[in-house]
């Protein structure tokens, strides 16, 4: 058994069963989380998961330091794909939080530590029995996204960092009746 929302279509499967709540560390994985997050902002995650190719190519595979140069001509040419949901706002968010994981890079210091400091490195396993009691945000996903933002980052609000930690493993929502938990 899953949890209920993974089970419109074989991709939620897939995310639900491969990725969603599973530690991660990886700074690839970090930007790609918080780019399709920032990118579901007023949209259902099953309509990012569909596109998640198109922005995997849109993106240069969420390679940080490639996207942290993209200039206007290449924020045009994604705004003309398809294959994404062309949103001038998310686009110019996506570069800008690229070029802040860059200058953090730049100085020795990764994302993903950054993100794992605010739970001393250990992922918060929660024991909900119904979807309905998963909250949408917390005092921790509204404390990172304050830093965040002070730090620059965009479309980077409590609601996307919940979901976002939820990505990366430092939340582990998986209902308790979950075969994956």
């Amino acid at each position: 058994m899953r949890c209920p929302w993974a089970n419109s279509s074989l991709e939620m499967q897939y995310y639900h069963d491969n990725e969603w709540c599973k530690v991660s560390h990886d700074e690839r994985y970090f930007f790609e989380m918080l780019t399709l997050e920032l990118s579901q902002a007023g949209l259902s995650w099953a309509t990012i998961i569909k596109r998640r190719e198109g922005y995997k190519e849109a993106f240069d595979n969420f390679d940080v330091d490639k996207v942290s140069q993209f200039d206007d001509a290449k924020k045009a040419k994604i705004l003309e794909n398809p294959q994404i949901i062309r949103n001038k706002l998310k686009v110019n968010a996506t570069i800008n939080n690229a070029r802040l994981i860059k200058q953090m890079h730049d100085k020795g210091e990764k994302f993903s530590d950054y993100i794992w400091n605010f739970v001393d490195n250990k992922p918060i396993i929660n024991h909900y029995s119904d979807m309905s009691e998963v909250p949408a945000q917390t005092e921790l996903s509204q404390n990172i996204s304050k830093d965040l933002k002070k730090r620059g980052f965009r479309f980077v609000g409590p609601t996307i960092i919940y979901s976002f930690l939820q990505a990366v493993g430092v939340l582990n929502d998986h209902l308790d009746s979950c075969d994956f938990k």
